[in-house]
């Protein structure tokens, strides 16, 4: 038995994730936390939340930045790939744990294993904080289901087109992030399928072969 943060190391089963669960403090008070609330959280909690969803598909990319990650987030697989928010529907990309005063918090399912995780919290946190919401639609209209991004290329697509995301990291490292993702989606085919590569596991797992060492 060997440990992995390959997202999806075998296919027809649930893959893994790396769920990252943030609450805000403020003179030692979880401002999360409002027992009168929706699911007892506070409005700063459900802005938070909304300004994640919001910019989710330019943020994906941050938080799943391998080819394996997208094979994880197959809907066959309970996997949380819905932008969305839920008490208890694993599809859901952020889930609110039951929780009380001192532990209120959101669940951000959607985030790799094999992810950065600095750069991961950096953009989760940056953008619940600081972002700034989209003013009310005021149509009546109910709002549709989305989805994050299927494939790593559609997900560099759409971080390479984000003018927030060149707000959130510099003109100057996001070109070097979205270069090194590019080269990320080249080892492997246009269509990237469900099937998990042999070639995956081997060149970001089995580092007891010193396979990716002796390519240096």
């Amino acid at each position: 038995m060997t440990a992995t943060f390959l997202p999806k190391p075998q296919q027809n089963i649930n893959g893994c994730g790396m769920h990252t669960n943030i609450s805000l403090a403020k003179n030692g008070k979880n401002i999360f936390h409002d027992k009168n609330g929706e699911e007892g959280l506070s409005k700063v909690g459900w802005e938070f939340i909304n300004k994640i969803l919001n910019r989710a598909p330019e943020l994906c990319l941050l938080i799943n930045s391998s080819v394996n990650a997208y094979r994880r987030l197959d809907p066959n697989f309970e996997a949380p790939n819905q932008i969305k928010v839920s008490a208890n529907d694993r599809g859901s990309m952020i889930r609110i744990p039951l929780a009380n005063e001192r532990t209120a918090r959101i669940e951000v399912r959607s985030v790799a294993p094999d992810s950065n995780p600095y750069l991961a919290l950096f953009g989760l946190l940056k953008t619940g904080i600081d972002d700034a919401l989209p003013k009310d639609d005021k149509s009546d209209k109910r709002p549709r289901l989305r989805f994050l991004p299927g494939t790593i290329n559609d997900s560099i697509r759409l971080f390479k087109a984000s003018d927030y995301m060149t707000e959130l990291l510099g003109e100057s490292a996001k070109g070097k992030y979205v270069d090194w993702k590019v080269e990320v989606a080249h080892r492997n085919p246009r269509e990237l399928g469900t099937s998990v590569k042999d070639a995956e596991v081997l060149y970001h797992h089995e580092v007891t072969n010193q396979y990716l060492w002796n390519q240096f």
